[in-house]
């Protein structure tokens, strides 16, 4: 077995992991008995199931969701310590996340290798795996995912494809191991995931009557349909945003993929749905359900949207009432958004809206992309399109739970599309997609009605005395534009970080990713 050094190297199956999700719906998480010490027995189908959950587990975990993208995207605050709020981000934040995202690639790349190598690629495709193809297309699908967050969260990153022998792509090398690989530019990065999302949905297309992993599979179940649809759906999301660097690329992409089939309802959406016993909980449930913290509430600019105060819709939202929780006064009020430390202790927990009790449930299923998206992004390719933006708005509030009536009761009331329309709704369905949502506002910088630097977020009255506070982020101007690099790459990788900030910009927030420039 290859001693895991570098989170570059093939990394070893979280068995651990596995055993998290024993109580899944399909009995199949019970099957698995692979000896830790003995990882390369492991199973593709085993290995996929790992892979799924690290990839969901990591893009949720506390620090770089709650306390990050969340935050950024102005969905929730801090009501205690607000450092996170005012964009005061703990370099260490990025080590977790970039480590389990590789550990993660590793684990799907590992599929790739088992699949390729004559001397077991029969055995990978045995059973209910599916054929050799069909599971290389799976993993590449996943892997796009994956380093499309990581891109999205840094810029330039080390990068591998299955596809594309670009010199510059040298992560996951392992025949020689490459401890130090170069960063690729994350122009070449987006252009290589557009083109394996491509290569891989066409695959499975071809073969789309197939079924590929089985139940092993928890985010389709196997469908090799559904996941060419997937992949289709991924390529109009990064299409749309290096549509302004690449026009061309961007748009051949996005024709292509709608010709070739999307999501066209809520029936295709990419979910990874948790479990309700422990230790198989939602990641936001365990941050705060099973640590018992309530630090985290819904913030004031969410909520006064949904009750129709800001923004371009005036009624209430049917989402308000799922989205966040009533304080013990029975009402709705959001916490201010990044308030000073000194401030933002003064209101409980019990004065302002936790976030609700369907979005913080145990086996809440945690969303990869969904149809109402799709519909926003064919919107905003036809110009702000209106039957789009309707069908995005309708999808969203159906995935919800919204009755009919609630449903066209709120129609009535929706401007017509426009851009700001329809970036507000999209914002909306994007509640508890923070890195998408942190995304959007990056690329948009909407919606119009989020927090900027001086804007009074909180007028305090005290024995008719009143005291304003304002957003004072304590670096950069506004949201962060991206976070650190892990300080560890600086020990292990000097030379190629170095590389990366000189043609990248100073490693700090305030520097512009590639597509957002």
């Amino acid at each position: 077995m290859k001693k895991f050094i570098k989170q570059y190297t093939v990394q070893s199956l979280a068995i651990g992991a596995l055993a998290l999700l024993s109580a899944c719906s399909d009995t199949h998480f019970e099957d698995i008995n692979t000896d830790p010490n003995r990882p390369a027995n492991a199973t593709t189908t085993t290995i996929l199931l790992a892979a799924e959950k690290q990839l969901m587990d990591n893009i949720r975990n506390e620090n770089i969701s709650l306390r990050g993208s969340q935050l950024f995207a102005q969905y929730y605050s801090q009501n205690i310590y607000s450092d996170q709020s005012r964009y005061d981000i703990p370099r260490t934040y990025s080590e977790t996340y970039w480590n389990n995202a590789y550990k993660t690639l590793n684990n799907l790349n590992e599929i790739i290798i088992q699949n390729t190598d004559p001397a077991r690629k029969d055995v990978a495709a045995a059973g209910v795996a599916g054929s050799n193809q069909n599971q290389i297309a799976i993993a590449r699908i996943l892997k796009a995912y994956a380093f499309q967050g990581l891109t999205d969260v840094f810029g330039n990153i080390p990068y591998q494809s299955y596809g594309n022998n670009d010199p510059e792509f040298q992560a996951l090398q392992q025949t020689p191991e490459n401890l130090s690989p170069a960063y690729a530019s994350q122009q070449k990065i987006y252009i290589d995931i557009l083109s394996e999302l491509k290569a891989a949905g066409d695959t499975l297309a071809k073969y789309k009557t197939l079924n590929t992993f089985g139940n092993y599979d928890v985010i389709y179940k196997g469908s090799n349909e559904k996941w060419a649809k997937f992949a289709n759906s991924l390529r109009l999301r990064i299409a749309t945003r290096v549509r302004k660097q690449l026009p061309e690329v961007s748009n051949s992409h996005f024709e292509d993929a709608l010709q070739k089939g999307v999501f066209t309802s809520n029936a295709d959406n990419a979910v990874f749905k948790y479990q309700l016993l422990a230790p198989n909980e939602a990641p936001l449930f365990r941050a705060t359900v099973t640590a018992n913290r309530k630090d985290f509430a819904v913030s004031h600019v969410l909520i006064n949207m949904l009750k129709g105060e800001t923004g371009p819709v005036k009624v209430e939202d049917p989402r308000l009432a799922i989205y966040a929780t009533k304080n013990v006064a029975g009402n709705y009020v959001g916490q201010p958004y990044g308030l000073p430390v000194a401030a933002a202790g003064l209101l409980t927990a019990t004065d302002v809206s936790l976030p609700g009790t369907a979005v913080n449930a145990a086996n809440y299923a945690e969303v990869l992309q969904e149809y109402a998206e799709v519909a926003f992004l064919i919107s905003e390719y036809k110009n702000w399109e209106q039957q789009s933006y309707v069908d995005g708005v309708t999808a969203s509030l159906q995935k919800w739970g919204v009755t009919p009536a609630q449903i066209t009761t709120y129609l009535v009331a929706l401007p017509k599309a426009s851009k700001d329309a329809v970036i507000t709704q999209k914002y909306l369905a994007l509640y508890t997609q923070g890195d998408e949502a942190w995304s959007e506002v990056r690329r948009t910088g909407g919606p119009s009605f989020l927090v900027k630097r001086g804007d009074v977020v909180w007028t305090r009255v005290v024995n008719g005395q009143s005291t304003e506070y304002k957003f004072e982020p304590l670096f950069g101007e506004g949201v962060p534009l991206r976070l650190y690099y892990p300080p560890k790459e600086q020990s292990v990788n000097l030379a190629n970080y170095q590389n990366a900030v000189k043609a990248q910009g100073n490693d700090d927030i305030t520097t512009s990713l590639w597509w957002n420039k």
